[in-house]
């Protein structure tokens, strides 16, 4: 008979002497982990978010004359590279009339086959090194991503296929009429998205004839025109030296990272650098758009063309934006209509700045029946932003509140090397990411009233309105009371009737929008004005 020994536990219960012995060796593991939990308490005095300094950022005065920045990152045996030409979505009309979405499908169809390589081949060797190679199209610029080991027997096949497509993508029919399906499907999707479609609205709108207006990855029309031929000439016309812009981050030494730039810079074509894009045409009232669309929200978006990336004003009109439409909870714009009226789940505003003046905006959904009361608060609160002084207090809690989350622009390699392509692309000084404290510290109250009174004009918004009903007259005359009231309002004013804005012509299907972008934001249009 075996013999039995009591335990105690949390009850008394008999367990053979061998289970016993187990119990006991498990109480003992429990202890020594929950000892070494209570030492583990002295991780909580490490710094969550730890000191990040400024990158030093090196120019590579390279023998081609190609703009091209590096930083040193020793940490990760890594190299991040990015490649950006001046050969946006605002090109694709150089090419050929109507090609809206050209330099988008490039962008797709770089990596799917060479003269020389197959798309298996191509993805093959990317990945038989451990690199990843991307493409992506803009409305300023054209980008190409490559990340590889240092490890100079990874990075130089994975540097020579890079150069291979960029130089020899042959963009076959068969992959093009993959992205014509890929296209096809997205289509429903977008019809069905207001939020997306009013910024396909205010874009065409805003710009007109300007390249900025047309679609990046093009109208369900005009990408059908797209052939090969055309896709080799952009790659041909644009892909070269003299539009080229080099960023460099990783595990390498000042040399080596010339070297590299010199050998990119040296298997590129030459040609001609493409000039400057036109000015587009600032409107002097009023242009409201309403696109009738049946659901209980009203969808809205208003602004104006503002200014430039390199203009002087850019810093005090960032700070200024976070104050009325970018700050969470306590900005201007969701106070007045979120946080005291309970008129909307979320407002913003944004500035796009790019090569010539881009837009500003704000934006929001609310319930059919409160789009008038809402509009007036908005527009209101924009009148009185632009017309009254900035509390100082208020000025510098919003500098520091940048000051504290401006370290995110290089807390990894991939983030400091978009800050690279961004500086070379806009022509910005090498040592912008260190002087942006110092200019940020400077800025007064004047500087950031005086930035705002002249880019900002709460009398030539373009507005546009997706709902089943808007009383366009009630509309207009709440819009021109409120150029008349110099203080804020907590209401709505009574409508009365006024001049109606200009008719409106529904669009025609567009393309999808690209699943990702950078510094701009794209828009999708139909292929008439509208």
């Amino acid at each position: 008979m075996k013999k039995f020994q009591l335990c105690l536990i949390t009850t008394l219960v008999f367990i053979p002497t061998s289970h016993a012995e187990l119990i006991e060796k498990t109480t003992t593991a429990s202890t020594e982990h929950f000892s070494s939990i209570i030492h583990l308490e002295s991780l909580q005095h490490i710094q969550e978010h730890p000191k990040l300094t400024v990158p030093h950022v090196y120019e590579l005065n390279n023998r081609f004359h190609v703009r091209s920045l590096f930083v040193e990152s020793p940490t990760l045996p890594m190299v991040d590279i990015q490649l950006t030409f001046n050969a946006g979505s605002a090109r694709d009309q150089s090419i050929g009339t109507n090609l809206y979405g050209l330099s988008n499908m490039a962008a797709q169809l770089l990596d799917e086959g060479t003269d020389n390589y197959s798309a298996q081949e191509i993805v093959s060797t990317f990945e038989s090194v451990g690199a990843k190679f991307s493409a992506s199209a803009h409305r300023d610029m054209f980008i190409v991503k490559l990340r590889a080991l240092s490890d100079p027997a990874k990075l130089e096949p994975a540097l020579d296929m890079l150069l291979e497509v960029l130089n020899h993508s042959a963009f076959q029919n068969s992959s093009i009429d993959l992205v014509l399906s890929n296209t096809a499907v997205g289509q429903k999707q977008l019809k069905e998205n207001p939020s997306r479609m009013k910024n396909i609205v205010f874009y065409r709108t805003l710009y007109g004839k300007h390249p900025y207006a047309e679609p990046i990855t093009g109208t369900q029309t005009s990408i059908k025109r797209i052939s090969a031929e055309n896709l080799v000439e952009f790659r041909k016309t644009y892909l070269i030296r003299q539009n080229l812009n080099i960023a460099i981050t990783g595990q390498l030494k000042e040399k080596e990272a010339l070297k590299l730039a010199e050998r990119i810079a040296e298997h590129l074509p030459e040609g001609e650098k493409v000039p400057p894009l036109p000015t587009p045409v600032l409107r002097s009232n009023f242009n409201v758009r309403h696109i009738p669309y049946k659901s209980n929200q009203a969808h809205i978006i208003m602004g104006e063309i503002a200014t430039t990336r390199d203009d002087p004003d850019y810093l005090a009109l960032q700070v200024a934006n976070r104050i009325f439409g970018t700050g969470g909870f306590n900005s201007i714009l969701s106070q007045e209509l979120r946080v005291k009226r309970g008129l909307t789940y979320g407002a913003y505003s944004s500035f796009s700045f790019m090569q010539t003046a881009g837009p500003f905006s704000l934006g929001y959904s609310t319930e059919q029946k409160n789009l008038l009361e809402s509009i007036q608060i908005a527009h209101q609160a924009l009148v009185n932003f632009i017309r009254s002084p900035i509390d100082e207090k208020l000025l510098q809690q919003t500098k520091l509140g940048m000051l504290r989350a401006f370290p995110n622009n290089y807390r990894s390699n991939a983030a400091i090397n978009a800050q690279l392509g961004s500086i070379g692309f806009y022509d910005l000084p090498k040592d912008y990411l260190n002087r942006y404290s110092e200019e940020l510290n400077k800025l007064t109250v004047p500087q950031v009233q005086n930035a705002i009174r002249k880019h900002l004009h709460p009398d030539r918004l373009t507005i546009i309105i997706f709902s089943e009903e808007l009383d366009k007259a009630a509309l207009n005359q709440i819009l021109q009371d409120n150029l008349r009231i110099n203080q804020n309002s907590d209401g709505i004013k009574t409508p009365i009737a006024s001049k109606t804005s200009e008719s409106y012509h529904p669009p025609k299907e567009e393309a999808p929008l690209p699943d990702s972008f950078q510094y701009d934001t794209p828009a999708l249009i139909s292929d008439n004005d509208l």
